[in-house]
């Protein structure tokens, strides 16, 4: 498999997560949704390192590891997709409209509360 099936795979396979994450925000508030996520992403990951490690020393002798990549990741991909956002508001100031448009719509609506 090339390096770009790879990426496209992963980008599927991460769509795949945020398009539940997103059915959840119908009826879940969506910061209860991220937290959800978050916490199952980190009891993943510790699934994944537990899966390689041949045993429980070796096990604890990973969890630094683990957590110092682990926590570098997502501060980097946060990072991107927070960026990422910016454009998403510069679009809507730029047309200059009351609501958002675009590719995050969806996760850009009005609370209930918001009404307020």
């Amino acid at each position: 498999m090339s390096q770009e099936q790879k990426n496209q795979e992963f980008r599927k396979l991460a769509d795949s997560f945020i398009e539940v994450a997103n059915k959840h925000c119908d009826t879940v508030d969506r910061s209860l949704v991220g937290s959800a996520m978050l916490f199952a992403t980190a009891r993943f990951a510790s699934f994944v390192v537990a899966s390689h490690a041949r045993d429980q020393a070796h096990y604890e002798s990973e969890i630094d590891n683990a957590l110092a990549f682990f926590s570098d990741e997502f501060k980097r991909r946060l990072g991107d997709n927070l960026e990422e956002y910016k454009s998403v508001f510069a679009q809507q100031n730029q047309q200059n409209q009351q609501k958002p448009t675009g590719r995050y719509e969806h996760l850009m609506k009005k609370d209930k509360t918001d009404d307020a």
